[in-house]
C-alpha cells in the first residue's frame, strides 16, 4: 500500500493534472492526481499559521478545491463559487484555527464533484497544535501513523473507472489489495471515508477492541473503546491499536457491511442496474496489516484522557434552524433519484439562510427520507445535541463537520458561527454522497455583519496599477489612499481567467511572474461596495 506524501510549511503548491495510474494489470487508468498521478500530498499545518495555497489547474475542465472541515473566509473555501478555469492559479490563504486532526481537500464543482473525485483528485490535511503534541500518541506518519483513504471504484473492460455510485473494487490509498506493515506497539490509523456514496462499517477480523481519539474536528475527551464504527463519507476519525507483543502476526481491517441496512449505503444488495457491485451487503477486507518488529521511540500504551472539549450550551442559541431531509416525490424539478433539503432543490443563485455574526445556533436535521444521509455543513464544526432525543454515543460527542443521519431520523446539533462575515460568498451545507449532492441536495448560507457600513452608501474606487508595464511584481493602489481589495482576477485578452487572488495581500505587489508577456486586464472588486473596476497592465 502507498502512503501519500507530505507537504509542510506556511507556503503549498498544488497542481492539480490529468495523468493515469498503473493500478490494476493490462491498461494504466486515466486519472486525475494533485502534485502526482493519483490523489495528493497530505498536507500539514500548525494551529496558529497563516497557510498560502498555490493552486493551479492544469486540467481540461474546471475545477474547485474545497478544504473540508478548515475554518476559513467563504472566498477561500473553494466550494462551487469559486470555480477554478483550466490553466488558472488560484491564491487562497487563511489562518489555522482548527483543533489537531485530519481534515482533507477535494473538488466541490457543481454536478461534477463525483466525476471529479472518482478521478481521484483530493488529498489529506493533518492538523498539529500544542495540546496533541503533548499526548503520549503515535506521530510517526508513515510508521506507526498511518494515513488510511477509503474508497471504492467501478473499472469498465479498458481498466478506466467508471462514473457510478458504488464500485466492485476496494481501494485504500488508491491501491488495490492492499497490505501494510505496522510496528507491535500502539498504531495510530487515520481514516478518511472517500468514497462517494459507500459507508464503512469498520472492525478487525480479530474482533479487537480498538480506541476512537478523534472526531471529524479535533480530539474527543478520551479515548472510546470499541469494535466497530459506521464512518459515512466525508468523515474522518483517528484510531488507536495495541500491537504489543504481536510482532509476525497479522490482522485485517474489515468492513462489517453485511449487518447493514438497505437504507445505509452500501447495505443494499442491488443485481442489476445502477446500483448495482459487487461489494453490496457484504463484509470484505480493506487492508491486510502484517504485524512487525518494535519500531523505537515506541508508544505502548492508550492514554486514559485526550483533552478537556468546551461546547456552548443549548441556551445559548439565539435560533433553532430545521432542515428538512426528505425523498423527492412531487418536488418541482427533481428526478426520481433525487433526495431535497427543505423540499427544494439546489439553485446556486437562492441564498438559504442569512446567519447573522456571531451567532449560536441549533439546526435540527428532520429526515423522513427513506435513506441514510452523510450531512455536512462547511465553516463550523458542531457539537451534536441528540440522535432522536437521546444523546449521542461518545465516539459522536467531539467536534464533527459530518453526521450520518439515518432514516427517518432528528439530528440537534449546536455551532457558533465566529467571523468571517462575507455577503457575496455563501458557504455550504449538503449530503456528502456525491451522487445527491451533484443532484441538488443542497443548500447555502451567508454569515452577514449587522453592524457593517452599507456598501450602497460608499462612493465607487479607482485604482493605479505600477509600474505599467511591469516585470515580475506589479502594485496596486486606491486612488483614495486605501488598499482594500475583496477580489482580483487577472484576464488574458482572449477573455481567460489565469490568476485568481481572493482578498489579496497587497504590500508586497502581485507576483505576475507565471504571465508570459503581454496585455492583461486586471478586475478589481473592492472590498466595501463590491463594485468591479477594469484596468489594462502590461507584462514585460
Amino acid at each position: 500500500m502507498s502512503i501519500p506524501d507530505t507537504l509542510s510549511g506556511k507556503v503549498f503548491n498544488l497542481n492539480i493534472r490529468d495523468t493515469f495510474q498503473q493500478i490494476v494489470a493490462g491498461n494504466q487508468t486515466i486519472t486525475g492526481g494533485i502534485n502526482g498521478s493519483f490523489w495528493g500530498p497530505t498536507l500539514i499545518f500548525r494551529k496558529g499559521d497563516s497557510v498560502h495555497m498555490n493552486v493551479h489547474n492544469f486540467l481540461n475542465d474546471s475545477t474547485t478545491l474545497h478544504w473540508h472541515g478548515m475554518h476559513l473566509p467563504a472566498v477561500m473555501d473553494g466550494g462551487p463559487h469559486q470555480v477554478l478555469p483550466p490553466g488558472a492559479l488560484w491564491q487562497p490563504y487563511w489562518k489555522v484555527t482548527n483543533n489537531a486532526g485530519t481534515y482533507w481537500y477535494h473538488p466541490h464543482l457543481h454536478e461534477m464533484t463525483e466525476a471529479q473525485i472518482i478521478k481521484g483528485i483530493g488529498g489529506l490535511i493533518i492538523v498539529r497544535d500544542a495540546i496533541e503534541d503533548a499526548l503520549a500518541l503515535p506521530r510517526r506518519y508513515g510508521v506507526d501513523d498511518i494515513p488510511l483513504v477509503l474508497t471504492d471504484r467501478k473499472f469498465d473492460a479498458l481498466n478506466q473507472f467508471q462514473i457510478a455510485p458504488y464500485g466492485d473494487t476496494m481501494m485504500v490509498n488508491g491501491t488495490v489489495r492492499p497490505e501494510y506493515t505496522i510496528p507491535a506497539q500502539v498504531v495510530r490509523l487515520r481514516i478518511l471515508d472517500g468514497a462517494t456514496e459507500r459507508s464503512y462499517n469498520i472492525g478487525f477480523s480479530d474482533n479487537r477492541t480498538f480506541y476512537v481519539i478523534t472526531s471529524d474536528d479535533g480530539l474527543l475527551d478520551k479515548p472510546v473503546p470499541l469494535t466497530r464504527y459506521l464512518l459515512s463519507p466525508g468523515e474522518r476519525i483517528e484510531l488507536l491499536v495495541n500491537c504489543n507483543g504481536q510482532s509476525g502476526t497479522s490482522v485485517n481491517l474489515v468492513a462489517y457491511n453485511a449487518a447493514l441496512t438497505p437504507q445505509i449505503a452500501g447495505g443494499e444488495s442491488f443485481p442489476t442496474g445502477l446500483f448495482a457491485n459487487a461489494l453490496g451487503h457484504k463484509d470484505f477486507n480493506m487492508l491486510h496489516l502484517n504485524i512487525g518488529p518494535v519500531s523505537s521511540p515506541a508508544v505502548t500504551a492508550i492514554p486514559a484522557a485526550l483533552t478537556v472539549n468546551t461546547f456552548p450550551a443549548a441556551s445559548a442559541a439565539a435560533v433553532t434552524r430545521t432542515i428538512n431531509i426528505t425523498d423527492s416525490a412531487g418536488a418541482p424539478g427533481a428526478g426520481p433519484l433525487a433526495f431535497l433539503l427543505n423540499h427544494k432543490l439546489f439553485d446556486i443563485n437562492y441564498i438559504n439562510y442569512t446567519v447573522p455574526l456571531n451567532n449560536t445556533e441549533i439546526w435540527e436535521l428532520a429526515s423522513t427520507s427513506t435513506f441514510a444521509h452523510p450531512f455536512h455543513i462547511h465553516d463550523v464544526a458542531f457539537n451534536i445535541l441528540s440522535i432522536n432525543g437521546a444523546a449521542p454515543p461518545a465516539e459522536q460527542a467531539g467536534w464533527k463537520d459530518v453526521v450520518l443521519v439515518k432514516a427517518n431520523q432528528t439530528v440537534r446539533f449546536i455551532a457558533r458561527f465566529e467571523d468571517y462575515a462575507d455577503a457575496i460568498h455563501p458557504f455550504m451545507y449538503h449530503c456528502h454522497i456525491a451522487l445527491h449532492e451533484d443532484g441538488g441536495m443542497m443548500g447555502q448560507f451567508v454569515v452577514n455583519n449587522t453592524s457593517s457600513i452599507d456598501p450602497a452608501s460608499l462612493p465607487a474606487k479607482g485604482y493605479t496599477l505600477y509600474p505599467n508595464p511591469a516585470g515580475d511584481h506589479i502594485y496596486l493602489k486606491a486612488q483614495d489612499g486605501s488598499s482594500q481589495v475583496y477580489y482580483i482576477s487577472v484576464i488574458d485578452m482572449a477573455g481567460r481567467t489565469l490568476m485568481m487572488l481572493p482578498r489579496p495581500e497587497l504590500s508586497a505587489g502581485i507576483d505576475i511572474s507565471c504571465l508570459p508577456p503581454g496585455t492583461y486586464i486586471m478586475q478589481i472588486t473592492d472590498e466595501k461596495t463590491k463594485a468591479k473596476t477594469n484596468a489594462t497592465f502590461f507584462k514585460n
